[in-house]
């Protein structure tokens, strides 16, 4: 297997990956050679950050595949609404699920899961009313052994939709998403996606620190927002929009609290939404989905180099 996938394209350059077919197919040629060179303006990347290529290695049909994955050492979890499958990571097979609430409608208490995480044996999922309004969000725990629904965390009305969480240096991490669009009997933007958070939580999730996205992903990712995210163990923190096939690859600011983007990583089959990397092994593997399609891509991720080695700063406490 080459490792070309590892070298930065030309900046401001994107290709646009086909669409493989089938339940699962794992990957003998560099990513590079499965392709289609469709040359387009780089609107999601800064002037002087460069941009790589994940290497795709399995991709699976994954009917309820439509917000997000988490993953494990024999396991991934596929995340829809208000349901979640557990299969089988080698095979794709389904192992078990939480099928959601029974009752329908208004008295359904879960709306919009948008991600999960695994930590510690268990799932969490961040949750919120969208497209409702005013916005409120919660976060939802499972047993990821049983597929029991076991602990919920309302966070009420916040700073907007939370659409991701994650566990990363001793904190709970997350996105409050806003919208530029104007939702189904509103009159008002969906909150603004310029508006938009990243967050650190403390052990309680109550909210110690927040940032802002740069505007040039705002313009990128809008009228959407950021639905997924994930810290690498490269310590950076993987970012996605809700429709583009490409991860923007942050680091804290050293001051301020506008989010400094170092590269971008464009990914086949993917698009968008929630995103897990695999933290059960030692390699870069990152797992995604395609929602229009109902697949789940697992990836190869590039060394991100030339940037520095990040370091998370020191808040004034």
């Amino acid at each position: 297997m080459t490792d070309s996938y590892n070298q930065p394209l030309e900046k401001g350059v994107f290709k646009t990956p086909f669409f493989l077919a089938g339940p699962v197919w794992v990957m003998a040629v560099p990513i590079s050679l499965i392709l289609v060179a469709t040359l387009f303006a780089g609107a999601s990347c800064a002037a002087d950050v460069p941009v790589y290529r994940a290497e795709l290695m399995q991709v699976f049909d994954a009917p309820i595949a439509r917000q997000g994955v988490a993953v494990d050492g024999q396991f991934f979890y596929v995340v829809t609404n208000n349901a979640i499958n557990k299969r089988a990571k080698v095979s794709g097979d389904l192992v078990s699920e939480w099928p959601g609430e029974q009752s329908e409608g208004e008295n359904n208490p879960l709306i919009h899961m948008d991600s999960l995480v695994v930590h510690e044996g268990r799932l969490y999922a961040s949750h919120s009313n969208y497209p409702k309004s005013p916005m409120t969000s919660s976060i939802e725990i499972w047993d990821a052994e049983t597929m029991r629904h076991v602990a919920s965390h309302s966070l009420g009305v916040n700073r907007g939709s939370l659409t991701w969480l994650d566990r990363y240096d001793g904190s709970w991490w997350g996105a409050f998403a806003n919208y530029d669009k104007v939702q189904t009997g509103q009159t008002n933007a969906y909150g603004l996606t310029d508006n938009t958070q990243v967050v650190r939580f403390d052990e309680d999730f109550v909210v110690v620190e927040s940032w802002v996205l740069p505007q040039n992903i705002l313009d990128r990712i809008r009228p959407m927002s950021n639905s997924g995210g994930s810290w690498g163990p490269d310590g950076y923190l993987y970012l996605t929009g809700h429709d583009h096939g490409e991860i923007y690859i942050m680091q804290l600011p050293r001051a301020g609290s506008v989010l400094n983007q170092v590269a971008t990583v464009e990914v086949p089959v993917m698009e968008g939404q929630g995103i897990a990397w695999d933290r059960s092994g030692s390699g870069r593997y990152l797992w995604g989905i395609n929602k229009q399609k109902r697949k789940v891509a697992h990836l190869k991720m590039p060394e991100i180099t030339g940037a520095g080695v990040p370091q998370l700063p020191q808040s004034v406490q």
